[in-house]
């Protein structure tokens, strides 16, 4: 007796209706990382926090987000992926609320860190249910494109949304927003999404030593990323961060040991798997040590409002939401390393556009360096994804996806520490070389810090050294994004070498055989 081959099953019109259901949290986690950029004064003004405090407000939802990432994938594949994302949906929105309606720093920062707990359920969910849901490589490619460009869009629909509620309402509207969107989600996903799970055999016991690893880890490293970032290298965060690596290699070492891991330890066997996961790191350090300069360019050197510069910065993610769909016709025959070294190249040619930007207001520049990187970093994450989550079973999908997303997390802190500390030097640096001579001494040493602090302090002297003062920090700023994007533009050039060079076997995935639900009714009866 023969039988059929097996051949994957063709997502229908149910399936792809979910994916945009499914884009819905991950429109929401993007943008509340962005959300708070110009939302800050006005919450400052209201509950009167102290600067910790107002550090803490803007960081602990991605603190608590990535340290909880690979806990999460795991909790997801062990009690149903569906299951998760609803309940991560319904600690989300009520935290949303809570944020909406607090009263004090204390009760902000709290409902932060519960929407941090909430997006970490969300974010490798979504992921590991397209995998599920998407078993044609065809469409998952394409299913996973739409993941990209909703991650992409919602981190630049973040300020721009921010900047158009804080013209109309009260500052609680930017968490407000959220509710709407979760409350669709509820609704619609136990209609369109089904669930997946592992068998309880296969799940295990959960392993609360393998989550206070990886907690601890993720968490120690970007700490000391971030206080790097702000208050410039030092003893503390350096002993977190090796601290933070240490945790990283015995939470490994402990995946090894057990009989039902947290994360399957074959992925870090696999060369391809870790390469995947460096790129995929280099992805979110090009895209956001780049995106930490460009708000700031446009709003102390150009003059902008904050408004004006969030509409400004969403050019790039409009033309990226328009390309990258086209990348998975591309990835049907060509090899998926030189896609995602092509993209990596024309980011670094968006971060050398970037170098000749000047003090006037030539927004061709500006806007073509930006879509070079955005464009070229979302061709390389969407490739990147695909090949990640497509090389773990379906059955650990989850892991598999929250390891992309912690690798990401790890990229974005990274180049903030790295791209960031590139530019504070060379702003002082350029600052001190043509500082005016006629401005007081602690004026001056003020505005050497950073130039939104040149501006402040320019405000209290008298207009001619005022001014005098002002052009130097806009110079002085300008010649640090050039800086800045040199550095940037290196690393993009580098990881394309790094990808040709480790991935280049990989080949493009043929078209496979495929069935439709109504296909296999008919089909599976022949075979005898």
């Amino acid at each position: 007796m023969t039988h059929a081959t097996q051949t994957p099953r063709l997502a229908g019109r149910r399936e792809w209706i979910g994916l945009a259901v499914l884009a819905l949290p991950l429109l929401l986690v993007s943008m509340d990382m962005t959300v708070l950029y110009f939302a800050i004064p006005s919450i400052a003004s209201a509950l009167q926090p102290t600067g910790t405090q107002q550090l803490w407000m803007i960081d602990m939802y991605g603190f608590v987000l990535a340290g909880l990432l690979i806990t999460m994938g795991n909790v997801g594949d062990r009690i149903g992926r569906r299951r998760l994302l609803m309940i991560g949906s319904a600690i989300f929105g009520a935290a949303s609320v809570a944020a909406a309606f607090s009263t004090d720093p204390t009760m902000l920062i709290v409902a932060r860190a519960v929407q941090g707990i909430g997006g970490a359920t969300l974010m490798p969910s979504t992921l590991a249910l397209v995998r599920n849901m998407f078993q044609d490589e065809k469409q998952r490619r394409s299913a996973i494109a739409v993941w990209s460009t909703a991650l992409s869009a919602g981190a630049g629909l973040g300020p721009v949304v921010g900047g158009l509620l804080l013209n109309n309402f009260s500052w609680g509207s930017v968490f407000l927003i959220n509710v709407p969107a979760i409350i669709v989600l509820l609704a619609l996903c136990p209609v369109l999404i089904p669930e997946y799970r592992l068998p309880k055999a296969e799940a295990g016991k959960f392993d609360i030593a393998s989550a206070v690893l990886s907690l601890g880890g993720v968490l120690s490293i970007i700490w000391g990323l971030k206080e790097i970032t702000v208050n410039g290298l030092s003893a503390l965060p350096g002993v977190a961060i090796v601290a933070g690596i240490v945790l990283g290699y015995v939470f490994v070492r402990r995946q090894k040991s057990l009989s039902h891991p947290m994360i399957n330890p074959a992925l870090f066997r696999n060369r391809d798997f870790g390469a995947s996961l460096s790129v995929a790191l280099a992805c979110f350090f090009c895209m956001i040590g780049s995106g930490i300069f460009t708000t700031q360019y446009l709003m102390e050197v150009l003059h902008m409002s904050p408004l004006e510069a969030a509409l400004w910065t969403l050019v790039s993610p409009v033309v990226v939401t328009i390309a990258v769909p086209f990348v998975t016709v591309v990835a049907r025959t060509v090899r998926p390393a030189y896609i995602i070294a092509a993209g990596f190249l024309v980011g670094t040619v968006g971060f050398l556009i970037m170098t000749q930007v000047g003090t006037d207001r030539n927004m061709f520049l500006v806007v073509a360096g930006t879509i070079g990187v955005g464009l070229g970093v979302a061709v390389a994450l969407t490739c990147i994804t695909d090949m990640v989550v497509g090389a773990a079973p379906a059955e650990h999908a989850g892991s598999a996806g929250a390891l992309v997303q912690t690798g990401q997390e790890l990229g974005g802190a990274l180049g903030i520490a790295v791209l960031g500390s590139i530019g504070a030097l060379a702003y002082s640096s350029n600052f001190d070389a043509d500082a005016p001579h006629n401005v007081p001494a602690a004026a001056l040493n003020a505005a050497r810090q950073t130039v939104a602090g040149a501006s402040e302090v320019a405000q209290q002297l008298p207009a001619a050294q005022g001014n005098a003062l002002l052009d130097v920090a806009r110079e002085a700023f300008t010649g640090a994004v050039h800086t800045a994007s040199l550095a940037g533009g290196a690393v993009a050039l580098l990881t394309a070498i790094f990808t040709i060079a480790l991935l280049r076997r990989i080949k493009p995935t043929p078209p496979q055989p495929t069935v439709s639900d109504e296909d296999k009714e008919v089909r599976e009866p022949a075979a005898v």
